[in-house]
């Protein structure tokens, strides 16, 4: 096998890109699929094809406008756009496989740690934001959570502390020794529990909490163990109820991964590559339909950039603990112990329906990941818990060019209300963080007026 440190020496520039993973299933089935039309064009000819009931009249639309031409030239069109659409995917993974963007923002210092979880503390890179209020984000155990903080140009976390907050991230890092035999509750009353502490012992007082995606499960059970350590709490494309929507698919999910939890037991952990592909089992076609898009982007254009800096986040991930594993695709996509109120944390069942701390509940209206049912099902159980629905996707959410305005703002001017100060004295208000941008202001002064 080759050294990557030899190759990068001998040619001056990085090894190519493992993504996107795995790579051997994206490329299988865009090709069986597209190789798949030979056999399915008579089938269209003849009005045989099995359909899902909505194609049928654009099937027959077809019909109609092939009518009359010549088998081989219809023939010899299909081979043309099958090799067409292969060369240019195969062309496309290449040109991002090879391209010589590298992530360059440096991680802020740690101020807290334990294992491989650090906690960076991004109020350390604005001297402004020191003084403001301290909120602790809580990102997925199998996505690291630098998608908060992308890019020059496109952080969440670090826009937030230019607005006058401290951002804190958990980072989860990749799982050690130790780690491997963690379970959620290891994580969540163990680790994220005294990460929490380190946070309220900067603060002086309680916290804003904000969990993404698996992370806004952890944060809720954090929320409901520490409620006198959290002020208000954030759920962001946060999956609860598992059997919401597509039940047969979470079943399948769950029981397609017993035989690799079973080899998850004996290494103590479940490859990113696996897990990688029970997610490509949500959007099978996903890969092709980007990769085809991002070949008509322009060379060095800011949306080229971007999609490299995405994807290689996407292809970043870490594996997740054997027992985390096992409790997440058995429990929660197998049984929907969440959605049933059967999921426990140091033997309490987490139930939404018992929190008292102001919850903003975030569904992104085209998530793909967490269809937006099972994070909908929040709303109804938080007490007074509020909801917005940014048009976005579960990614998109935070790094795309809307997310600044969609989800970003809306965010702050909320966490701005429920964290403010309290009155000094009867009568005075309380005020917003240093230095917010004027829209969060102006959206955080509506609120106290009211």
């Amino acid at each position: 096998m080759p050294d990557p440190a030899k190759e990068v020496e001998s040619s001056g520039r990085p090894p190519a890109r493992l993504g996107p993973r795995p790579l051997a299933l994206h490329l299988t089935t865009a090709v069986m699929t597209w190789l798949s039309s030979r056999a399915a064009l008579p089938l269209l000819m003849s009005g045989s094809l099995p359909l899902k009931p909505a194609l049928v009249p654009a099937a027959a639309a077809l019909r109609q406008d092939l009518d009359g031409v010549e088998p081989q030239v219809l023939a010899a069109a299909l081979e043309r756009e099958i090799r067409g659409r292969i060369e240019l995917y195969l062309a496309s993974l290449e040109r991002y496989r090879h391209h010589p963007y590298q992530r360059s923002l440096v991680d802020p210092p740690a101020l807290w740690s334990e294992g491989t979880t650090s906690l960076r503390d991004y109020g350390a890179l604005t001297p402004s934001a020191q003084k403001g209020p301290v909120v602790l984000f809580v990102p997925s155990l199998v996505n690291r959570g630098y998608i908060l903080d992308l890019a020059e140009g496109n952080s969440f976390l670090r826009w937030l502390a230019q607005a006058g907050f401290r951002p804190l991230l958990v980072d989860w890092g990749r799982p050690g020794p130790a780690e491997r035999g963690f379970d959620l509750t290891a994580y969540i009353a163990g680790r994220l529990e005294r990460a929490l502490d380190a946070a309220v012992e900067l603060a002086g007082a309680p916290v804003g909490l904000v969990g993404y995606c698996m992370g806004g499960n952890l944060a809720l059970a954090l929320a409901s163990r520490r409620p006198k350590a959290v002020k208000a709490l954030a759920l962001l494309a946060t999956p609860w109820d598992f059997h919401a929507d597509r039940p047969e698919l979470a079943r399948v999910i769950a029981a397609g991964s017993a035989p690799l939890l079973a080899v998850a037991d004996r290494l103590g952990e479940l490859s990113t590559d696996i897990l990688q592909a029970l997610f490509f089992l949500l959007d099978p076609y996903l890969a092709p339909r980007k990769f085809l898009r991002f070949a008509g982007f322009a060379a060095g254009s800011p949306r080229e950039l971007a999609f490299v800096a995405l994807e290689d986040w996407l292809n970043d991930g870490v594996p997740l603990a054997a027992k985390v594993a096992r409790e997440c695709l058995e429990g929660w996509y197998g049984e929907n112990t969440p959605g049933r109120g059967e999921w426990c944390v140091a033997g309490e069942a987490v139930d939404p329906r018992k929190l008292r701390r102001p919850t903003l509940v975030i569904v992104p209206a085209q998530d793909r990941i967490v269809p937006p049912p099972s994070a909908e099902a929040l709303v109804g159980l938080i007490p007074g818990a509020e909801r917005l629905q940014p048009s976005l996707g579960h990614i998109g959410m935070m790094v795309s060019a809307a997310a600044e305005a969609a989800a970003w703002r809306p965010l702050a001017a909320w966490l701005a209300g429920k964290l403010a100060s309290p009155p000094r004295r009867k009568g005075q208000r309380s005020h917003a963080p240093a230095a917010l941008p004027s829209q969060v202001q102006q959206t955080y002064n509506s609120k106290a007026r009211k």
